[in-house]
């Protein structure tokens, strides 16, 4: 019963790893990638496409995006998508593909990404604990019906203390990487 506990919390942990790993992808970094664009949705006929459903993606280099539209007739609304994202970057339109030249970072807007990354990790760190309760919870709640003994809790308790400290390490360490490669210069 409690391996069931532990079982399901480990899964949900990693699910909110997995979340918060997403979430620093679309963190813009100094580096060209086609994750920036990915929250991006373009009103195409009349329904919001994701851009990467509309167009094909391509870093030719590390300070450049090119965005080839499968359809022309689209490219008004590409640039305005990528305008209205709050990623600050200028598209540029040559009739063919948008180019997206991805700007350095001052060392303001660089604070600013790793204050925004330690916020995203707190939040996702209280989600961790949040499961490390809802865990604990059941397995009192397991105790109380008689399900399983008190030994059984105590080592569940530890097990899951156990996995929480490990799931919270690893949301430390991602946040670290991603700010080292935000100060990168």
């Amino acid at each position: 019963m409690t391996d069931d506990v532990i079982k399901n919390c480990r899964q949900e942990m990693e699910a909110t790893v997995k979340a918060f790993q997403k979430e620093l992808s679309h963190v813009r970094t100094g580096r060209a990638t086609t994750a920036l664009l990915d929250g991006i949705h373009v009103e195409y006929y009349g329904a919001q496409m994701p851009l990467n459903q509309v167009a094909t993606l391509t870093v030719p280099d590390a300070t450049l995006l090119v965005i080839q539209p499968f359809d022309k007739s689209a490219m008004q609304a590409i640039e305005k998508a990528i305008q209205a994202s709050d990623l600050g970057l200028n598209p540029q339109n040559d009739g063919k593909v948008i180019r997206v030249p991805i700007p350095p970072l001052n060392e303001e807007r660089r604070k600013e990404l790793v204050k925004h990354c330690r916020k995203l990790a707190e939040e996702y760190r209280v989600s961790t604990r949040n499961h490390r309760r809802d865990a604990l919870e059941m397995l009192k709640e397991l105790e109380k019906e008689k399900t399983i003994t008190q030994d059984d809790h105590r080592h569940g308790h530890d097990k899951v203390e156990a996995l929480t400290k490990e799931f919270v390490e690893k949301i430390d360490h991602l946040l670290k990487a991603k700010e080292q490669e935000i100060m990168a210069v």
